[in-house]
């Protein structure tokens, strides 16, 4: 198939709406929380509760770019970036507009601004952070794909989600929480999330594996980029 060319595929819009959920999701449910889990030999380990979620749009980060190329995977990003974005703005109006006058209002506001009042900083370090690790991820992804000849998936879809991960939770964790939490639980959760985060994906391989399988069979597609323009600044396939 010649590049730019349009298709139609059966499963890429599902695949689409599933990654902004996923997304928003974990974004604004689990990553203001700060949870604890006692690890062997680590003893009680801080980390972010959306991490048990949000490694899953990074797996379908994997499946789109390998079955429908960096192009398309793009247009989803940037999807997920501008779904993010409504959220916040949502979210600062929420916040911001004035209580009613019960007692029962009275009692939720101080709640809901604890919840979502830190937002935009949370938007802002998920967007940047997801943003750029998602590109980085999609790019590594097709290059390996090529320099594999198709083979070999488990390598791509894991060198890709460390190197993306790692440029992920570089930025995500000191952008949003810098100044709110302890500088020792900022490192301690960005480097947790990293590694859970990448054992997410090795973890998850046999699925990947079985989802792209099905899904080249059923979309007759497996796209190589040998031609794409890999900038990150648009929305064409």
């Amino acid at each position: 198939m010649t590049p730019g060319a349009q298709r139609n595929f059966r499963y890429y819009d599902f695949i689409m709406v599933a990654f902004v959920t996923v997304l928003i999701c974990s974004n604004f449910i689990g990553a203001a929380k700060q949870a604890v889990v006692d690890l062997p030999l680590l003893g009680p380990t801080p980390f972010g509760a959306g991490v048990l979620f949000f490694p899953i749009s990074y797996i379908f980060g994997d499946i789109l770019t390998e079955v429908y190329g960096y192009g398309r995977d793009r247009r989803v990003v940037w999807a997920g970036f501008g779904a993010v974005a409504f959220a916040t703005f949502m979210a600062w109006v929420v916040v911001n507009l004035p209580p009613g006058p019960s007692d029962y209002m009275k009692g939720y506001q101080p709640a809901l601004e604890a919840v979502f009042g830190n937002a935009w900083r949370i938007a802002l370090g998920s967007m940047i952070a997801f943003w750029c690790g998602s590109f980085v991820n999609s790019y590594v992804l097709a290059k390996m794909k090529i320099w594999t000849a198709g083979k070999w998936l488990w390598t791509r879809t894991i060198g890709s989600t460390v190197v993306g991960e790692l440029v992920d939770s570089s930025l995500f964790y000191f952008i949003a929480f810098y100044g709110i939490w302890e500088t020792s639980d900022v490192l301690k959760v960005a480097m947790v999330q990293y590694v859970l985060k990448t054992g997410w994906e090795v973890v998850m391989t046999p699925v990947t594996y079985r989802i792209v399988a099905f899904l080249k069979r059923v979309e007759h597609e497996d796209y190589y980029d040998r031609n794409t323009n890999f900038t990150p600044f648009s929305v064409k396939v």
